[in-house]
Formats: C-alpha cells, sequence, structure tokens
C-alpha cells in the first residue's frame, strides 16, 4: 500500500479509535541497579529461570486485551492470526498506524456496520402558517393548499374525476357513482356486496368488497368486479377460498391486461390470486404469516413488496418480498435499539427499495402497543411535567417524530443510507413524469386534543415539503407545497 493511500484511508478512521489510544499502559521506571557482583549474579540467575514463564503470562494478557479492543470498537477478527491481531492492536493504541493490516481491519468496520445519514433541516411554521391552520380550525373547513394571495386571477380549479361509493342501509343496497368536480356523472347499484375500495385500470374501474359479517356465524367471501369508464358492469363474481373469512387489500393491474389481487384469509393467510381481464381466476396461492395484516403492496421487478404489521406483536416495519407466482421470498425487519420505526409508503427506484417512514424514540424495556404510550414516557424520562397547552404539545410532538427514508438493498433488505427530518412524519413516494423520486415530508404544525371514535386520540395538522432525488439517489430540489395534511395518532 503506498504511503498516501494509507494516509488517505487513515484519515476515514473514527476519533473513538484515537481516543481509545490515548490511555497506555503505566510502565514503571527501573530503579538503579547496584553495582555488587554477587547481587548481580542472582538476578541474572533468577531472570534466566522465570524469562520463559514470564513472556507467555505477557503474551497472554497482551492478546487478552486485544480482543476485548476488538470488541468493544466492533472490529472483526475474521481471517488475523493471533499474531496479527496483537500487531493491530498495539498499531492503533499506540497511535503509530503504520502496520498494513490496521487500515484493512478499520475500513472493513465502517463498510460493514454504518449506514450513511443525511439530516435534512427544515424550517419551523411561519406565523402565517398557523394563521391558516387556524383559519382551517376556526371555520371547520376541508384541509387543502391555500390561495396564492398574490395572484389576482386565480385558476379556477380543474375539475376531476372522483369515483366514490355510498351505501343505503334503509334499503340495504350500495352505489358506485362518478363525479366531475362536484358534478354527478353515474350511478350504479351494487346489491351484492358493500364496496370498499376501488382501483382505475387502463380500460375501466376494478370494484372490490365484501358481505362484512366479521365475527358473524356466517361465511364472508370477498366479490370483485369490473366496470367500464361509463358505469356499465362488464363482470362481477364472488371469491371462494375456503375461507370463513377472506377480505381483499389490494389489486393491481398488470402489464399483459391481467390483475393481481392480494387478500387476507381468516385473519392469518396471505392469499395472492391472478385474473385475466375478463374475469377468469389463473392463478391462487395462499401463505401462512400468523397474526400479520397486510398494509400496503407495491411493485418491484417482477414481483411485489408487500408491507406486513402487527398490533399483537407490536411490529410495525415489516416488509416481504413477492416473486411473480405469489411466493414470499424474503423477509426483513426495520427497528434499531433505542427507536421504533412505523412505514407509511414504500416504492422501487433505481433496483432498490425506497421507505418512507417515522421514527419514534423507545423508553423502558416494555413494549407498548400504542405510540401515544411512547409518547408518555418520552415526556416522563425528559420531565417535561403536566402539558398544559396545544402549543407545549406541539413542541413535544416536533422533539419526539423523525420522518426517515431508507434507502434498502433489495436481496438483504439492508439500509444502505437513510435521510431523517425532525420535527415530521414519513408521507408519500411517487415517481415525477420526467422519473425522479418524490418524497413528501409531513412538517408538524399543530396538535390537539382530540376524543376520536371515544378513545384517548391526538389529532394535528402538517405542511408538507417534497423533495425530489435524482437517479443517484441525490436531492436535487425542495419545495414546500402549499398542501395542509391532517393525522390522528
Amino acid at each position: 500500500m503506498k504511503g498516501n493511500d494509507f494516509l488517505e484511508k487513515i484519515s476515514l478512521i473514527d476519533p473513538a479509535y484515537i481516543e481509545a489510544a490515548d490511555t497506555l499502559p503505566k510502565v514503571k521506571k527501573i530503579g538503579r541497579i547496584k553495582r555488587y557482583c554477587i547481587i548481580a549474579a542472582c538476578i541474572v540467575l533468577i531472570f534466566a529461570a522465570g524469562f520463559g514463564t514470564y513472556v507467555a503470562a505477557s503474551e497472554i494478557k497482551e492478546y487478552k486485551d486485544a480482543v476485548e479492543f476488538f470488541e468493544d470498537y466492533d472490529l472483526s477478527t475474521e481471517g488475523l492470526t493471533r499474531g496479527e491481531i496483537k500487531k493491530v492492536y498495539r498499531d492503533i493504541t499506540t497511535k503509530s498506524f503504520t502496520y498494513s493490516k490496521t487500515a484493512e481491519v478499520i475500513l472493513n468496520s465502517i463498510s460493514n456496520d454504518k449506514v450513511s445519514g443525511f439530516e435534512i433541516p427544515q424550517e419551523d411554521p411561519t406565523p402565517e402558517d398557523l394563521e391558516i391552520i387556524w383559519d382551517i380550525k376556526k371555520h371547520n373547513s376541508s384541509i387543502s393548499a391555500p390561495q396564492d394571495p398574490t395572484s389576482q386571477n386565480p385558476t379556477p380549479p380543474k375539475k376531476v374525476k372522483i369515483y366514490a361509493s355510498r351505501y343505503d342501509y334503509k334499503a340495504h343496497i350500495g352505489y358506485f357513482e362518478l363525479y366531475d368536480g362536484t358534478s354527478f356523472v353515474w350511478s350504479t347499484p351494487v346489491s351484492e356486496f358493500k364496496i370498499l375500495g376501488h382501483v382505475v385500470v387502463s380500460d375501466g374501474i376494478i370494484v372490490y368488497g365484501g358481505t362484512e359479517l366479521i365475527l358473524s356465524e356466517q361465511p364472508e367471501y370477498p366479490w370483485i368486479a369490473k366496470f367500464d369508464e361509463n358505469g356499465n358492469v362488464l363482470w362481477k363474481q364472488q371469491i371462494n377460498d375456503e375461507f370463513h373469512t377472506e377480505f381483499i387489500t389490494h389489486v393491481l393491474e398488470n402489464a399483459d391486461g391481467s390483475y393481481t389481487v392480494i387478500s387476507r384469509g381468516d385473519f392469518n393467510y396471505f392469499c395472492f390470486s391472478r385474473y385475466t381481464s375478463d374475469g377468469k381466476k389463473i392463478l391462487y396461492k395462499k401463505t401462512n404469516i400468523d397474526i400479520y395484516g397486510i398494509k400496503k403492496v407495491a411493485r418491484f421487478g417482477n414481483g411485489y413488496i408487500v408491507h406486513l404489521f402487527s398490533n399483537r406483536d407490536n411490529e410495525h416495519a415489516k416488509i416481504v418480498m413477492v416473486d411473480h407466482e405469489g411466493n414470499i421470498t424474503e423477509s426483513f425487519s426495520y427497528s434499531s435499539e433505542d427507536s421504533k420505526y412505523y412505514i407509511t409508503d414504500m416504492i422501487e427506484f433505481e433496483n432498490k427499495i425506497y421507505l418512507s417512514a417515522y421514527a419514534i424514540p423507545k423508553y423502558g424495556d416494555k413494549e407498548h402497543q400504542h405510540e401515544l404510550k411512547y409518547f408518555s414516557a418520552y415526556l416522563d424520562y425528559n420531565n417535561y411535567g403536566e402539558i398544559t397547552s396545544d402549543e407545549e404539545r406541539t413542541l413535544a410532538f416536533r422533539e419526539f417524530y423523525t420522518a426517515i427514508l431508507l434507502v434498502c438493498d433489495p436481496k438483504s433488505g439492508k439500509p444502505q443510507e437513510f435521510y431523517s427530518v425532525k420535527g415530521s412524519l414519513g408521507g408519500k413516494l411517487a415517481l415525477s413524469d420526467s422519473g425522479e423520486l418524490l418524497w413528501d415530508v409531513e412538517r408538524i404544525t399543530s396538535t390537539f386534543y382530540s376524543p376520536y371514535t371515544s378513545s384517548y386520540t391526538i389529532g394535528g395538522t402538517c405542511h408538507v415539503f417534497r423533495y425530489t432525488f435524482n437517479s443517484s439517489g441525490l436531492i436535487v430540489n425542495q419545495e414546500k407545497t402549499g398542501e395542509i395534511t391532517a393525522f390522528r395518532k
């Protein structure tokens, strides 16, 4: 190794290694030797007899110290001889850094265990932001992007196709409807099942749902139907995979015009089906996933990424890879010793898995079932005392939550780098028209106590910031969108 190359690599060394070398073993000074031949002769005889024992004990102690040093600083001894381990140890603790193996050991520990992290600073809400939030709260209006006050001729809102479903409980019948902006276009009755979701496909709309008889003695079967753009039903059928309860969670259109249907059977099975464009089932695969629910599904290559979660096991950041035939091939979970992750979205970008999430700190040994319990423990740990205002709670929330973007290897699942934004929640991931990655980060602007669904709940609002990444994974643009989102915890 050339001297310049070695020095360049040494510049990457963690300062902790240097600090460890500051404290050297104390060396006792040798006293003056008395010039008596008889004593000198005795010393020579004693030294000759005990030298072998002293050397062995000294070598054992040095090797033990070296191994402990390697363990303390997560250095690998793999491939090193006993002598090489000691030489690396001496090279670091004496701050010599001249032994050729030292750079190799340190650089391997950095490349294997360190993940590049980038913290993105974000501005606090302005008085204008808070005024907008207050107006929304005061008038109980819907949350939307504010109009540009400098515009003299604001652009009228575009008419957008909106598909919606409603259910007439008195008549026991549902309707699937289309609106163009606020204008009604058509309505189609659906009597066989209650609509739970829909997906717009290239030549129509896939609508799915079920009878919603959960915990009933009667089986609950899912239904799937296809509508054309004029509201006509092209086909409709009930799915019976021999479960007592089954419900569809996701439908994805494939390049060949077929549809992949993801469902959950008897709350324990991950079900993977494929249907032709005219509704014929051509593939079915079920896998027992025990207590996990199915949160999100996204494409990855020729297969899929699936986000699973479990409230019972307090697992909210589990990812499985599913191949084209519906087989679960890999499984990854994300957390750290002091933080808990909640995945909010995921996408494939440049052959890597990008996970949008938020992290909260963990306190104590108990795995709390709800993140607000972690928040309460966080307040106690930091001696916050009683929170008496929404403003105090909002500041504490910003300290507690951190938006995270994980860039993961698809084979190992390990994060290769991450981005963090303090005081925010990770939001949606999408691809721009030009093929760049868009990451929405929701900056916590306000919070308020919200007795929602008869439980203790904190509600809040966020301003959305959007970060754009190019094909090399570099941030090329960031903007405050003006969009406002709501959350409840």
